[in-house]
C-alpha cells in the first residue's frame, strides 16, 4: 500500500466534490481555480521531501484557542487540558502561529485544520490564515460566533472553511451543547448559504445518535441548508462514565459501509469518517503519518485524542517534530497495536505515556 498515493487520491476526491458544490458559484470556482495548482505544488514538495528522507503529512491540526464560550458534555479538548484550564502556559500568539503556517507551507502541508477551544475567539489567527491562500484551513467551530463581520471574512477568504459541530437535530445538539445552540447554528448556516460559502458539519457519532445522523433524510436536510462537507467523528470517551456511548466494532464497520453508500447518493457533499477512514489508509494516521496536532501552547502532540508532547513549536520546527524519535516510536506503537476500530493511541494510552519517560 502506498500511503502517499492514497492520501493524494483522497485529497483529489475531496476537491472534485468541492468542485461540484461550487459548480454554479463564480466566486467559489475562482477559488478552486487558484488553489488547485497550489495543491499540486504542495504534493510535489511532499514528494521531494520523501525522496530526501522526510515524510511530510498533507494535514496538520492546530488548536489555536484555549478558551471556549460553551461547555459541551464530553469535550475532549477540556478533558485533555487544551481548553478552559489554568495551566500556567501561554497561548501562542499570531506571529508564532504564522511561523508554523509558513514552515508547513514550505514543507508541502496542504490542509491545516483549525480547532480549539473555539477558534473564532482568535480572530487574529483566522485573519492570518486567510493570508495563506495556497493552503486550506477547515475551521472546527461550535457555530455560535459567526456574526456578519465573520461572514465577511469567510466570504473574502474562501480557503477558510467553517465546519459547524452538531449532534443531530435540536434535541441532540442542545442536550450536549446547551439550550439554544442549535438555533444559533441554524442561523449561521442560513447566513453562509446566502453568501454561497462552502461549509461543513462535524457530527460526533455515538451509539445514541448514529441511526439518526446517517439517515438519508438527515443529510438531505443538511444539503438543503447549504452544507457541502459532512464529517463523522466517532465518540472517544474523554469523560469517565461515558463508555456506553462508544461505538462497538460492528457499529464502526457499519458506519464505514454507510458512508460508502452515502457518497454515492450525495455527490456534491464531501463525506468522511474519523478515525474510521484510517483503516483504508493502513491504520492510525497520527504522529506525523497523516497529521499531528499542535495545542494552543505550541505542544506537538500525536493526535487531539492523545495529548502527550515532548516538543514545542515555540522552540522546535515542524521539521524537527516530524523527524523526532518520539513520533517514530509512536508510529511503530500504532502499527504493533493494529487497527481494531476506534482511536488506536487512545486505546493504548498507557504505552504512549511510557514513551514520554
Amino acid at each position: 500500500m502506498n500511503l502517499n498515493k492514497m492520501m493524494d487520491q483522497g485529497i483529489a476526491q475531496i476537491m472534485t466534490t468541492a468542485g461540484r458544490f461550487y459548480l454554479n458559484n463564480a466566486k467559489g470556482r475562482a477559488f478552486l481555480m487558484s488553489v488547485l495548482p497550489e495543491l499540486a505544488k504542495s504534493r510535489a514538495r511532499r514528494k521531494q521531501q520523501e525522496k530526501a528522507g522526510l515524510h511530510v503529512p498533507p494535514f496538520l491540526i492546530a488548536s489555536i484557542a484555549s478558551q471556549c464560550n460553551l461547555h459541551c458534555a464530553g469535550c475532549y479538548a477540556r478533558a485533555g487540558g487544551g481548553c478552559g484550564t489554568i495551566s500556567g502556559k501561554t497561548d501562542m500568539d499570531a506571529g508564532q502561529w504564522g511561523n508554523v503556517f509558513g514552515q508547513a507551507e514550505k514543507l508541502g502541508v496542504a490542509f491545516i485544520l483549525l480547532a480549539g477551544g473555539e477558534p473564532f475567539l482568535r480572530r487574529d489567527i483566522l485573519e492570518l490564515a486567510g493570508e495563506y491562500p495556497n493552503m486550506i484551513f477547515p475551521i472546527f467551530t461550535n457555530g455560535t460566533m459567526l456574526d456578519q463581520e465573520t461572514i465577511e471574512l469567510l466570504d473574502n477568504h474562501r480557503n477558510l472553511i467553517p465546519i459547524l459541530s452538531i449532534e443531530g437535530n435540536a434535541k441532540e445538539t442542545d442536550a450536549r451543547r446547551g439550550t439554544g445552540t442549535h438555533e444559533q447554528i441554524e442561523a449561521a448556516m442560513a447566513a453562509l448559504k446566502k453568501r454561497k460559502i462552502l461549509f461543513g458539519a462535524a457530527i460526533t457519532v455515538t451509539r445514541e445518535n448514529m441511526a439518526l445522523v446517517t439517515r438519508n433524510d438527515f443529510l438531505e436536510a443538511l444539503e438543503d441548508k447549504g452544507c457541502g462537507v459532512n464529517l463523522y467523528v466517532e465518540y472517544v470517551p474523554a469523560e469517565p462514565g461515558t463508555d456506553y456511548l462508544v461505538l462497538t466494532q460492528s457499529e464502526i464497520k457499519q458506519l464505514q459501509a454507510i458512508c460508502l453508500e452515502l457518497r454515492k447518493s450525495f455527490r456534491r457533499m464531501v463525506i468522511l469518517s474519523f478515525p474510521g477512514d484510517e483503516e483504508e489508509m493502513g491504520g492510525c494516521l497520527a504522529s506525523g503519518r497523516g497529521f499531528f496536532h499542535i495545542n494552543p501552547y505550541g505542544d506537538a502532540e500525536p493526535c487531539p485524542f492523545s495529548p502527550h508532547a515532548k516538543q514545542n513549536l515555540t522552540s522546535d520546527s515542524v521539521e524537527d517534530v516530524l523527524r523526532s524519535q518520539y513520533f517514530a516510536d509512536l508510529r511503530e506503537l500504532a502499527v504493533t497495536a493494529g487497527n481494531h476500530g476506534g482511536c488506536t493511541l487512545f486505546e493504548v494510552n498507557d504505552q504512549v505515556e511510557k514513551l514520554l519517560a
